[in-house]
């Protein structure tokens, strides 16, 4: 049975993992401007936010784990591999 709970706890390590790194991105989209979306030629800011965000909450409520985890899983890492260099060489981060 000590490999049984080993093998949990990973699992549990990797989904917390995963869901720091959807929450990353999550923060990282808010914190782009909107403009520089549209200037990539991206979905809109609001779009992004929307799916990312969805992808957390699933991923709090439910786990990573499952389909619909994995489906959010994968929205972030399409935010932060190929629109989050775009944004941010056009953008950068907003000024307060």
């Amino acid at each position: 049975m000590p490999v049984v709970n080993a093998f949990n706890d990973v699992l549990g390590l990797i989904g917390l993992a995963l869901l720091a790194m959807q929450a990353f991105a999550f923060v990282d989209a808010a914190i782009r401007p909107a403009s520089a979306y549209v200037a990539a030629e991206k979905w809109a800011k609001q779009a992004w936010m929307i799916v990312l965000g969805l992808a957390c909450a699933v991923s709090l409520v439910i786990g990573v784990m499952n389909i619909i985890g994995l489906i959010g899983l994968v929205a972030s890492i399409v935010y932060i591999v190929d629109v989050r260099p775009a944004v941010r060489a056009l953008g950068g981060r907003r000024q307060y």
